[in-house]
Formats: structure tokens, C-alpha cells, sequence
């Protein structure tokens, strides 16, 4: 196991967990590393991977943490974004060909980076591309 740790670990909550798991992984590449069940057998608590990159999801509406999808609500009001490097276009492809709807096209900035953002099966929004930020 690698002692290096995301510092940020982003969590969203969806109606359907599993659904959404499946989706997330086949759309956009991510590597499930844990699934937790309830007693009747439905997603409490997943983790999903992107390199070193982690995120969390569960079920919206929990008791602990009372949380929307946004198939819940009117529009979403964050999202996140994944740093892909080189590989922008062959991941926008995968992502539209899995269903993503498309929020913005795949755009060249004037900050240098080649970008999309998407939504995904209950309306998050993703950003994919190749802009890191520098930490020195």
C-alpha cells in the first residue's frame, strides 16, 4: 500500500449508488477500492479511484449526512475535476459514448489546458482535462 494520500477527498450522494458506481466506472474510467452494503444489501458508502485522486458517494437523502442528488433538485451547485493529462480526447470519447451529456465540449483555454465537463447519470457535473495546478 502507497503512503501517499489525496489530500481532498470530494463526496456526492446519489439515488441509486450502485447504478451510479457502474456508470462512473464505465463512463469515465475510475477503479472502485471500496463498496460498503446495508443490511438489505444497498450501497451506504463507496470509494472510487483516478490515480492517486479519490472520491466517496452514498445514498442521497442519509440520515448522517443529509444530502441531495440532483435528480432532486432544480440544478447542481458544484462539481468536480479530474486531471486526465494527454488523454482528453479518448476520455471525452468514452464519457459520450457511455451517455454523458455534454456541458461544454472538449475546449482549448487561454490558460493552456484542453478540457470538458459532462453530466453524469443523475446530473453531477464533471470536468475532465489536462490542467494541473502547480504546488511549488
Amino acid at each position: 500500500m502507497s503512503d501517499v494520500v489525496a489530500p481532498v477527498i470530494p463526496f456526492l450522494r446519489y439515488q441509486d449508488p450502485r447504478a451510479a458506481i457502474d456508470w462512473l466506472c464505465s463512463a469515465f474510467g475510475f477503479e472502485v477500492l471500496e463498496t460498503t452494503t446495508g443490511g438489505e444489501g444497498q450501497v451506504v458508502h463507496a470509494e472510487l479511484r483516478w490515480g492517486i485522486g479519490t472520491f466517496q458517494l452514498g445514498p442521497a437523502g442519509s440520515s448522517t449526512l443529509p444530502m441531495a442528488s440532483p435528480r432532486d433538485l432544480p440544478l447542481t451547485s458544484q462539481g468536480v475535476y479530474v486531471y486526465v493529462g494527454d488523454a482528453v480526447d479518448a476520455h471525452h470519447d468514452r464519457a459520450v459514448a457511455a451517455g454523458a451529456e455534454v456541458v461544454m465540449p472538449l475546449t482549448d483555454t487561454d490558460y493552456g489546458s484542453r478540457e470538458y465537463v459532462v453530466r453524469d447519470i443523475e446530473g453531477h457535473l464533471w470536468g475532465f482535462g489536462s490542467y494541473a495546478p502547480k504546488l511549488d
